[in-house]
């Protein structure tokens, strides 16, 4: 008996060194958003209403870690209040999966991650988790990490119908087959990331689907001469666009910050309105809201195929204790012409942000932004370029960490 007990203690001990060694954690996040809108997205026009809109992101986090794997789980709800029925049987309401992965380590510094997963890549300008949406943004594929003195990842997917008599693709995400490469390495003054991304989209042709591939080349490099920090991004677009025509596009950025100031201008490259090739930058699967404007005139769900932008911005950042502040101001230009005679200038926008940390797991955030829209902005928008265009809104994050 006593030798029974002796091992029983022992199982146990190694079980709980085991578990000591792996982490387990649960938390949450409940993010109501209320947002007044004259003009977002596109010009209001003079008579037009103010729309009061409140939305939601709910999620539960499960995730997992020991020396050998790494698991994620998260699940999501988002509703726009008012939408659902009190009474609800919840058939078309159901929690949706936002990410489901599982990463295996071979070595420690090699390892397969699969699943629904987030992209998050540098400055977030070709792939981010777009996570100012509700709903934001995750994939379904298969990333290869080697992490050491750098880093590099190779991303793959591919999609298809439930159908297996072929290889046809019409479901809701933007691509059918994904590959991308991304090597980052890290000095003491200074960071280089370089990206390829191979994007298909599926096209169908007289009874039959082709995909056409698009590549995106280029990458960010960061450093500091003293105080001021300076960052540059490059990337550039060649391959076939959906309808078929050639695509020869440019995005170019530079910025500097000293301290809590950014100065700094993007271009983004467009097509003529009378021109047959295909020269409109495409920021793919990025956080575009993060970029030209709050406001999301550009690249958010929008501008795609259009007349590109220049984007000349003034950013001011300020925090202290559990506040902080930030005020954006952006020049729009379109870098393509719009139409016969048109002007390039497209507005002048600008934002403004505050934040209040009520409690370590609790924060207000609300914002203001205006438009002051130039006359051709009417021709890529309609509405009335000299009404007032505004946008506001209040929101509320609380993020409990139910086990830690």
């Amino acid at each position: 008996m006593k030798t029974l007990k002796y091992i029983s203690l022992i199982v146990l001990g190694i079980c709980f060194a085991q578990f000591a060694k792996a982490q387990f954690t649960l938390s949450g996040e409940f993010r109501p958003r209320t947002e007044i809108n004259h003009g977002y997205k596109t010009l209001a026009a003079e008579d037009q209403d103010i729309s009061t809109i409140t939305t939601q992101r709910t999620r539960l986090n499960f995730g997992f870690t020991n020396e050998w794997i790494k698991t994620g789980l998260v699940l999501q709800d988002v509703r726009q209040w008012g939408n659902q029925a009190q009474l609800v049987q919840n058939q078309d309401y159901a929690v949706s999966i936002h990410q489901a992965w599982a990463e295996v380590f071979f070595t420690s510094e090699f390892s397969l991650k699969a699943g629904r997963q987030e992209l998050v890549y540098d400055d977030h300008r070709i792939f981010g988790n777009v996570g100012w949406a509700q709903q934001a943004r995750s994939h379904d594929l298969a990333l290869f990490k080697y992490e050491k003195d750098f880093k590099l990842h190779f991303g793959i997917a591919h999609h298809e119908n439930s159908n297996l008599t072929n290889s046809d693709y019409d479901g809701p995400d933007a691509y059918k087959d994904l590959q991308f490469i991304w090597f980052n390495n890290q000095w003491e003054n200074a960071g280089l990331s370089l990206l390829f991304l191979n994007n298909g989209v599926p096209v169908n042709e007289a009874n039959e689907q082709e995909t056409k591939y698009s590549q995106t080349i280029g990458g960010r490099f960061t450093t500091s001469v003293e105080s001021v920090k300076l960052a540059s991004n490059i990337y550039y677009q060649s391959g076939k666009h959906a309808s078929g025509r050639d695509i020869s596009a440019l995005n170019f950025l530079l910025e500097a910050s000293v301290k809590s100031f950014t100065l700094g201008y993007e271009y983004l490259s467009g097509t003529d309105y009378d021109e047959t090739d295909f020269k409109s930058f495409t920021p793919f699967y990025g956080t575009n809201h993060k970029f030209n404007g709050f406001m999301d005139y550009f690249y958010v769900g929008n501008h795609g195929g259009s007349v590109g932008l220049n984007d000349i911005y003034l950013k001011y950042k300020y925090t202290k204790d559990k506040f902080g502040f930030d005020a954006h101001l952006h020049y729009f230009g379109a870098t393509a012409e719009i139409a016969n005679d048109a002007d390039k200038y497209l507005g002048t926008e600008l934002d403004l942000a505050a934040s209040w940390a009520i409690q370590p797991m609790a924060k207000i955030s609300v914002g203001l932004s205006t438009l002051f829209a130039g006359d051709s902005m009417e021709i890529l928008k309609g509405g009335d370029s000299s009404a007032t265009q505004a946008w506001a809104y209040v929101m509320l994050s609380v993020t409990p960490d139910f086990i830690k």
